[in-house]
């Protein structure tokens, strides 16, 4: 039986505040985002609404909760229902339908009374093996080369004694008690999957700390929240049965599912937040690294780390150790491609793709593959979903960021430059205004693949003025190749700085422009031994713009510097 209704869709997205959001996880989320607003727009009640799944307190953090918040507004996937975040001014989530709260760790009661009714109705029962009996069970099992399932011990106990047992506190958990036939799960994408009832064992659905798992949560909520299609990732197809043996356990309809294809590697493996780790632990090994190089990290526990492949350091230090061996991680997190400069829109076109085929042509004949967050919300459709594995490719979400930035006017670009910025890179942001970035633009922005790629542009900037490296060849062609006419252009200009005022790009231009016609000598005369003086090498943004970005002092005593160089006797040719 489904609970959806023709002219009702409610979606939902349920993370765990665990850490930073999986790219996966954003995927999840923006597909029932599109789902949802689909109905909508056909005039239907579609709505997404936002739960965060929170019973594991040991892991749980405010933190996670707040960052996962931030990157699904960051992605423009807001939610009708679900917890207030406030993000550029304007308020997402809310509680209009009175179907929350929206934290599982502040529904217990709920989830209690439910819990009582599976035990009332025979569904579910106490069950008090300590865990050291149950792993002594499993190991036995192991031992005899079968399958460990739980073997009901719990119900050869009299049901009276039980229920006495449990109101007296001894620790237990609840398990509830699996049906004897095979439970069918209608997938939208995957079609019907039927498993049998010697697949499963009585399942734990409240731990002995008195939280429930997620099985038993995840279904009370789903029902009581009104949610009719659930829309996730296939590694939770092994949970659906499960799910339906509650839901026909307390008399609950079961939402529409559709499994979505996992993401994958390029090379196969399963896109995992383990991967960065990797990356640090190899480069560690390379460098020959045998004591920790990172504060707050001690030797003992980063031997610890580099030794145990399951041992995970934190963000903040792999960022940190990243830095100081200069290796690129991967990109996991939805927060690593913020931080390596993607933008929201170009990701989103891209992560909707993953497993997913528009099925329309433009008007040259080629498949849609480039898209806005209309175009998705309008048409996204289960018939367009694979069931295979999706492969992460980076080079085509590369491709896509740098597109989309292309298409940025001047104005915005700068703007999200700045904000990018503000954020991830201290240093630029300090050295480089909102109005510094506007104005350096139309020359960053050609030469941008990401936001980040922007710092690399105006690297110059930052070089102190007697610290310039220079391309030799560079200077030999710019300065000294023949008559060395360039070194000779280079002391007279050196002359005029002076003249120039204000010293901004459009003043520059002129002023390099009136000292050519001045000499009679044509502009690359001029410009590229200034270019090759101010930066090191022959390529940087246009020339005015790049003598206003270091300054009318900084521009004299890096010609000064470079006049010394070419003239130093290891020039001589």
């Amino acid at each position: 039986m489904s609970a959806s209704d023709p002219n009702t869709v409610i979606t939902r997205f349920a993370p765990s505040p665990t850490g930073h959001l999986h790219i996966g996880g954003a995927r999840t989320a923006l597909l029932c985002w599109a789902y949802a607003q689909r109905a909508l727009k056909e005039g239907r009640n579609g709505r997404f609404l936002l739960r965060i799944e929170d019973t594991d307190q040991a892991r749980s953090s405010e933190s996670s909760t707040r960052g996962i918040l931030e990157d699904l507004a960051w992605l423009g996937i807001d939610w009708a229902d679900g917890p207030t975040v406030e993000y550029n001014g304007h308020t997402i989530g809310g509680d209009e339908r009175g179907v929350g709260p929206y934290y599982q760790s502040q529904r217990l009661d709920l989830y209690n009374q439910h819990i009582d009714k599976l035990i009332e109705s025979d569904h579910a029962y106490p069950a008090f093996e300590t865990p050291e009996e149950l792993e002594a069970k499993r190991k036995e099992a192991i031992e005899a080369k079968v399958g460990y399932k739980y073997d009901r011990e719990a119900l050869q106990i009299p049901r009276e004694e039980r229920m006495k047992r449990m109101a007296a506190g001894e620790p237990h958990v609840v398990r509830l008690k699996m049906p004897d036939e095979p439970i069918a799960v209608h997938d939208q994408i995957l079609g019907d999957v039927t498993v049998g009832p010697d697949e499963f064992d009585d399942f734990i659905i409240r731990k002995r700390d008195g939280f429930p798992t997620y099985h038993l949560a995840v279904v009370v909520d789903d029902a009581l929240m009104g949610v009719t299609h659930v829309l996730r990732g296939q590694e939770h197809l092994i949970n659906t049965p499960r799910h339906i043996a509650i839901q026909q356990a307390l008399g609950f309809s079961s939402p529409t599912y559709a499994h979505l294809p996992l993401i994958f590697n390029a090379d196969g493996s399963k896109m995992s937040k383990r991967d960065k780790d990797k990356t640090a632990k190899k480069a560690v090994k390379d460098a020959n690294l045998s004591t920790s190089p990172i504060e707050g990290l001690s030797d003992a526990d980063f031997a610890k780390w580099l030794k145990d492949k399951t041992r995970q350091l934190p963000s903040d230090q792999l960022l940190t150790l990243a830095g100081m061996l200069r290796v690129h991680l991967p990109e996991i997190d939805v927060e690593d491609f913020r931080r390596a400069g993607y933008l929201p829109e170009a990701l989103n076109n891209y992560l909707a793709l993953l497993g997913w085929n528009p099925k329309a042509k433009n008007d040259d004949g080629t498949d849609v593959e480039r898209f806005d967050m209309d175009y998705l919300a309008a048409n996204y459709s289960f018939e367009g979903m694979g069931k295979g594995q999706a492969k992460f490719d980076r080079v085509k979400l590369l491709s896509f960021n740098g597109d989309a930035i292309a298409q940025l006017s001047d104005e915005e670009f700068a703007k999200r430059w700045h904000q990018w910025a503000t954020s991830y890179d201290a240093a630029l942001c300090a050295r480089f205004s909102a109005a510094d970035m506007l104005m350096l633009a139309p020359a960053v922005k050609t030469r941008c693949k990401t936001l980040a790629d922007g710092r690399d542009v105006v690297g110059f900037a930052f070089i102190a003025d007697d610290a310039i490296e220079y391309d030799g060849k560079a200077l030999h062609k710019a300065l000294l190749k023949g008559d060395a006419k360039g070194l000779e252009m280079l002391k007279l200009f050196v002359d005029e700085l002076d003249s120039i005022d204000p010293f901004t790009p459009e003043a520059i231009e002129q002023g390099v422009a009136a000292f050519c016609e001045k000499h009679e000598v044509g502009m690359g005369k001029v410009a590229q031994p200034i270019r090759v003086a101010v930066t090191g090498g022959p390529v940087s943004p246009p020339l005015g713009q790049t003598l206003a970005i270091i300054g009318k002092d900084a521009t004299r005593n890096r010609i000064d510097s470079c006049i010394r160089n070419a003239e130093s006797p290891s020039q001589a040719t």
